[in-house]
């Protein structure tokens, strides 16, 4: 069954602020990129309490966000805070519409969605701890759940995959459709393509990968890599490894490394048809 997802560009533009909601749910997401946070924290809805999630550039090529995770009783408080103290390049944040939200209810959000990121594994998470989740009742316990599904649909359509669960530490098959977004590796040696599919970064079964890695690889590649050899996902042939199967992984920086053998920003490493870097599809106006 569909569901209906309201988005409205606050400044007219595929880029800035936008509100996100979802129908009969009484929630409500506000997305902004730092920017323009400033100036977007005299509206109304900040004066509520919530939760929210800043992102930004992850120092680990292990990840390509970085993400952390808070609440706040008063949200425009806590962000006017973060400006000054915290590097991000853009936040989310989740309130209620009615109202409904307590201190109890936005305590147990937090660790629930700090608890849920890191077993996602698909972001670098900045929070030091996982906090406890606050006791709150079996029936507001139901209800917050169902905000924290919400919460998933709505993350993906600002570009933040945090709750996405990570595939690559575990060979999954995904199903790919004709129209998916498709991509080869920037390579003159390698023929290597990537389609991206539901959150996932799918290798394609017959891609190339280069036999030998570089000292620059980090550890978390190097697994993943002696994964699919055991699986035989990769294998020898010729002077190449080769994917016997589709292969998913949780960014495209992951995919690259892979099969580069070395360290490789994904976004800059992936080029679609017409030659143009993944980073620049994701940054187009059109891609909303």
């Amino acid at each position: 069954m569909g569901r209906k997802l309201t988005i409205y560009m606050l400044d007219g533009s595929a880029t800035g602020p936008k509100t996100i909601e979802i129908g009969n749910w009484s929630g409500k997401a506000i997305y902004c990129p730092r920017a323009k946070l400033k100036s977007l924290l005299s509206r109304q809805e900040f004066d509520s309490p919530g939760i929210y999630f800043l992102r930004g550039q992850s120092e680990s090529y292990e990840f390509d966000e970085s993400i952390y995770i808070g609440e706040a009783e008063e949200l425009r408080a806590r962000l006017k805070q973060h400006i000054a103290d915290r590097d991000f390049d853009s936040v989310i944040c989740f309130l209620s519409k009615d109202e409904m939200l307590t201190k109890a209810h936005i305590k147990y959000l937090e660790a629930r969605l700090i608890s849920l990121s890191r077993e996602a594994n698909s972001s670098y998470v900045e929070n030091s701890n996982t906090p406890k989740a606050s006791r709150i009742s079996e029936a507001d316990i139901s209800d917050m759940e169902y905000f924290i599904e919400q919460i998933r649909l709505i993350l993906p359509t600002v570009g933040l995959n945090s709750l996405v669960v990570a595939a690559p530490h575990s060979v999954q098959s995904v199903s790919t459709e004709d129209n998916d977004p498709t991509y080869r590796i920037k390579s003159k040696s390698l023929n290597a393509t990537m389609v991206e599919t539901d959150g996932a970064f799918v290798v394609k079964a017959g891609s190339q990968a280069n036999i030998s890695t570089s000292n620059s690889i980090s550890e978390g590649w190097l697994k993943i890599r002696k994964k699919l050899l055991e699986a035989e996902v990769l294998k020898k042939q010729g002077k190449y490894l080769v994917f016997t199967e589709d292969a998913s992984f949780s960014s495209p920086s992951a995919a690259s490394s892979v099969v580069l053998g070395r360290q490789a920003p994904g976004p800059v490493s992936w080029l679609n048809q017409d030659g143009i870097t993944y980073k620049e599809v994701q940054e187009s106006p059109n891609n909303i």
